[in-house]
């Protein structure tokens, strides 16, 4: 059994289009795909009413969207516990967190012929960077579970801009703000992020520090 911790928006619908182009070239067994996240259902129906604005061959689009079985209810959720594998299941949430994985996490987390896939970015403190960092003990609905499953980092489904996307998108600006505040990343990434629009653009930019309040009101 392979259990995805996804991003219930935008991730879990990526994935669904990897594991369909997997399927359809024959490169994983034809076993059930479970969707198992109401917020990612929601999303998969609004991207499916769109499809003008996909970029994917028309056949892709129907083929991602029917790889997976959609699990709406507390009850279905419940009794993918008890279906054993071979499956796959894409819950939310993506750093285990909160949500219905932790349900099939503590359910499926100590066999160890199984998978936990981490699809992105773990921030510090969480489940999914515990798990990341070699971390096998969990504490999950007031209980230590020992994870023994194989546990799997994906880093190449990351939907934000790298620095240099970053950077190339800021030159597009009309005029240089006032102010820059990089407030997402790691602290040395951000700091190294802030040092990049220094020098590369000239402008004044800043980390804020931990639960520093700033006010965007125009002084003028």
């Amino acid at each position: 059994m392979v259990l995805f911790a996804a991003f219930a928006v935008g991730r879990a619908e990526t994935l669904m289009l990897h594991l369909s182009r997997l399927r359809g070239k024959h490169l994983i067994p034809d076993i059930p795909v479970y969707l198992n996240s109401p917020m990612a259902i929601d999303a998969s129906g609004m991207y499916q009413r769109h499809p003008e604005e996909h970029r994917l061959k028309e056949q892709e689009y129907l083929n991602m969207y029917k790889v997976a079985r959609l699990t709406r209810s507390v009850d279905e959720s419940k009794l993918l516990n008890l279906r054993g594998g071979p499956m796959i299941i894409i819950s939310a949430s993506g750093m285990l967190t909160g949500g219905r994985i932790l349900h099939h996490l503590a359910a499926y987390g100590p066999d160890p012929k199984n998978a936990v896939v981490l699809s992105g970015y773990q921030a510090g403190g969480t489940r999914g960077a515990a798990l990341a960092a070699g971390g096998r003990e969990l504490r999950i609905y007031g209980e230590d579970i020992t994870i023994r499953a194989e546990v799997i980092q994906m880093e190449s489904l990351s939907a934000h801009a790298d620095a240099d996307g970053i950077i190339a998108w800021m030159k597009t600006a009309a005029r240089e703000p006032r102010m820059t505040y990089i407030t997402h990343g790691e602290p040395d990434a951000s700091d190294a992020l802030r040092l990049r629009i220094k020098h590369e653009l000239g402008w004044r930019a800043r980390v804020p520090e931990h639960l520093e309040k700033i006010s965007l009101e125009d002084p003028r």
